[in-house]
């Protein structure tokens, strides 16, 4: 059996990652089969505007530790899955501020989930780029909502909630690993 990752991070008001979700998938169901929520005290002295969701009763239970000790989880935990993949929803943001993951292959959710011809549930008339990715409205909330058909989804900017609501858009775009295009 074959596996993937989907990270999300939360960071705080000076730019540093306060908590990550990692859910780890698999790659023929797209459904997740572990999960883990680091949150760093370290980071969250200072506060964020996603601070009030750290603490959120979460589907596994938080790891409260240091950033290395959180890396050198999470790399072991990929070794055990023989994760080499990891996916997110603007992917770019996630990697820059995790650089013990760049090792691993990144991939972007939002490349796919912002373009017509990858998402067939883009209405006809939406307001289009040249590209044909969407203008406006291709978060991951907008884009959950649009997806599942679920008009009241509320985004929790919780790491683990936003991991999760992450691998549930690539599950509803039905693409294979292989259509997304590595960083």
């Amino acid at each position: 059996m074959s596996y993937f990752a989907v990270i999300d991070t939360e960071t705080n008001w000076i730019d540093q990652v306060m908590s990550m979700g990692t859910v780890i998938a698999d790659s023929r169901t797209f459904r997740p089969v572990a999960a883990k929520y680091h949150i760093l005290p370290e980071f969250c002295e200072i506060g964020g505007m996603y601070y009030d969701a750290l603490f959120l009763k979460t589907p596994v239970a938080p790891i409260c530790c240091t950033r290395q000790e959180a890396m050198e989880d999470l790399l072991a935990w990929f070794s055990r899955y023989n994760v080499t993949a990891i996916f997110a929803y603007n992917a770019n943001f996630d990697r820059n501020h995790l650089p013990e993951l760049r090792a691993l292959r990144w991939h972007d959710i939002m490349r796919l989930a912002a373009y017509r011809q990858h998402n067939p549930k883009i209405p006809a008339d939406a307001d289009l780029c040249s590209t044909g990715r969407l203008k406006r409205g291709y978060g991951v909330e907008p884009m959950l909502r649009l997806l599942s058909g679920n008009w009241g989804y509320h985004e929790t900017h919780n790491a683990i909630f936003d991991a999760l609501d992450e691998l549930e858009i690539m599950r509803l775009l039905a693409h294979g690993l292989e259509d997304y295009i590595p960083l």
